[in-house]
């Protein structure tokens, strides 16, 4: 079923609603015929799931190095899937003479976003949920086999834009080096990570999460699998403060990342 605009859609599903988990906005694109997409779709939002299942991001206090060394490898690896099925302007497509590959439906991996608390965190997990909305809706869906540059263009800004702002405001590369498109980080720009050389002590320091209501990895499997968009409920935006909460929650909206008290 269509939604009703391009933002995220809030995953408030039984026991999930209060964690404020969300997925990108497929609209009406629930399947695509071009594997390429589905794997830059699943890799990208398989992982970002993962990262932003941290203990990290339920901390506003810089995220550790564990957390940067995971996104360097996410966005290096994304940029490669986007590079390697990229096709020139100029170049032809490859095109079957009878046979199709079938579509098949996007697997969506439901992400801790509304209420995490990590700011660093929360802006990159966005830029990720930007990029998979692009890619399920983008009309090269319909394409069987390659991707333009165009669409690697449109798509990989949001991963550009991920890694060089972790790398400028983390690591403290200067943004003309983070800017350039063949930017790495390298090993020892990630070692020299310090939050105490930058940060003053009130960035350093934040009170300890809930300890006892956090998921484990038992109970995340029914997302961590990823769901096939033809087996979630309806869903709506998150509440705005104040709003009326979507059916499914109860909870008013907060800004910590964890299920509000008696959840």
């Amino acid at each position: 079923m269509p939604t009703t605009s391009d933002a995220f859609l809030w995953y408030n599903v039984g026991q999930w609603a209060d964690y404020g988990l969300a997925v990108p906005n497929w609209s009406d694109d629930n399947k695509s015929q071009n594997g390429a997409i589905r794997d830059f779709v699943q890799i990208v939002g398989r992982n970002m799931q993962a990262i932003m299942w941290h203990t990290d991001a339920r901390m506003s206090t810089p995220p550790s190095i564990n957390t940067l060394s995971r996104i360097h490898r996410l966005c290096v690896r994304a940029r490669q899937l986007l590079a390697n099925a990229a096709v020139a302007p100029a170049t032809p497509f490859m095109e079957p003479a009878h046979a199709l590959p079938a579509p098949e439906e996007f697997l969506v991996y439901p992400v801790p976003y509304f209420r995490v608390k990590n700011a660093w965190m929360k802006r990159w997990c966005g830029l990720a949920l930007l990029a998979l909305t692009e890619s399920m809706q983008h009309q090269e869906n319909a394409r069987a086999l390659e991707i333009s540059t165009a669409f690697a263009g449109l798509v990989g800004q949001y991963i550009q834009r991920i890694y060089r702002d972790m790398s400028t405001t983390l690591l403290m590369v200067p943004i003309a080096d983070a800017s350039k498109p063949d930017f790495t980080l390298t090993d020892a720009q990630l070692a020299a990570y310090d939050p105490s050389k930058w940060f003053t002590s009130t960035e350093l320091i934040d009170t300890v999460p809930d300890l006892q209501a956090w998921p484990t990895e038992d109970r995340l499997r029914v997302l961590t699998d990823g769901i096939p968009i033809g087996y979630l409920p309806n869903l709506g935006p998150y509440p705005e403060s104040g709003g009326i909460p979507v059916t499914g929650t109860t909870s008013p909206p907060t800004a910590s990342f964890m299920p509000a008290p008696g959840a």
